[in-house]
């Protein structure tokens, strides 16, 4: 009798921990900024690794308008994540999502090719006379729908404090044409290899993942040093709000990652599945290999919010 009272306490004991680590299954469905297409490619995978029967959706935009998927559209997803924490505070927050969780860094760069113009010249300290010059073509994103529009503006605004060269940001805006903006930074890319563009503002960390040649700017106007955000507010830039007609005024700060799981998920279970293992060693590992910093550990917004599951890998912001 003894020894039936022990088999069932053990399969009672050893259920609960079977199920815990039981493979996922059904759908996850990821909105995420255009620069993090390979590090959520990668951990996507080897998710998807130990849980077969999961079937992670993924799409690539610029952050603001990935947002805009969400409150504007009222499409569904599992994990909203954003190369800029304020998109989800002004556009998300508190209506459709009531936390956030900041991962990861990075900093801005320009990109080029061993064709492009002047590319044996170009220095982190002569690049804006070089782009400046006749014939040279430099391009960036759309700031109202992707940060590293906005941040390219930001550093043109720095590079004017910071080289002591007035007028030197509005010559560097009127000398970018219209049609060398695009909604995000990766669309950029193709124009680039292609040869209609010279030079790219965008990301370090999709400079690394393209094995592309880049100009690595000085910290005081890259956005990627917190110890000089005190320079990095002198900066702002004036962008589409969450109501036709309104806008926001985006002030520079250091490039810090964010995501969050909207209320309305589908998917909730598999969402914190997901950020857990996005939290952990083996996608921190991932994100470092792919050219960003990791932030651990994670700080979040709306900390009392956050899943219990969550708690234990994050602090307070």
């Amino acid at each position: 009798m003894k020894r039936y009272i022990v088999l069932i306490a053990l399969i009672f004991f050893f259920i609960p921990s079977a199920l815990a680590s039981s493979p996922l299954k059904g759908e996850l469905v990821i909105f995420h900024a255009g620069s993090l297409s390979i590090p959520f490619r990668d951990i996507s995978n080897a998710f998807m690794k130990a849980h077969p029967g999961l079937k992670i959706i993924r799409e690539s935009t610029g952050s603001r308008t990935a947002a805009r998927k969400i409150c504007d559209l009222g499409r569904k997803c599992d994990i909203m994540a954003s190369a800029d924490p304020t998109v989800i505070d002004e556009l998300l927050m508190p209506r459709y999502a009531d936390f956030r969780i900041n991962f990861a860094t990075n900093e801005m760069a320009i990109m080029y090719t061993r064709k492009s113009r002047y590319a044996k010249e170009i220095t982190p300290v002569n690049w804006f006379r070089i782009i400046l010059r006749d014939g040279v073509e430099y391009a960036h994103s759309d700031p109202n729908a992707d940060p590293c529009g906005y941040r390219t503006l930001m550093v043109w605004q720095l590079a004017e404090k910071y080289y002591k060269k007035l007028g030197l940001y509005k010559m560097l805006e009127e000398h970018c044409p219209k049609k060398n903006i695009r909604s995000k930074e990766v669309d950029l890319i193709a124009l680039l290899e292609a040869g209609e563009l010279d030079y790219v503002f965008i990301y370090r960390s999709v400079c690394e993942q393209h094995h592309m040649p880049f100009v690595r700017l000085p910290s005081m106007i890259n956005l990627g040093d917190v110890r000089h955000n005190d320079f990095y507010k002198t900066a702002s830039v004036k962008v589409t709000g969450k109501k036709p007609g309104s806008f926001i005024i985006k002030r520079g700060r250091a490039i810090t990652y964010a995501l969050t799981i909207p209320r309305n998920a589908p998917n909730r279970e598999n969402a914190i599945e997901f950020v857990k293992f996005l939290l952990g060693n083996q996608a921190r590992e991932i994100i470092m290999r792919d050219g960003q910093g990791s932030i651990s550990p994670a700080l979040a917004s709306g900390f009392s919010n956050l899943p219990e599951e969550l708690k234990p890998l994050c602090k307070p912001e």
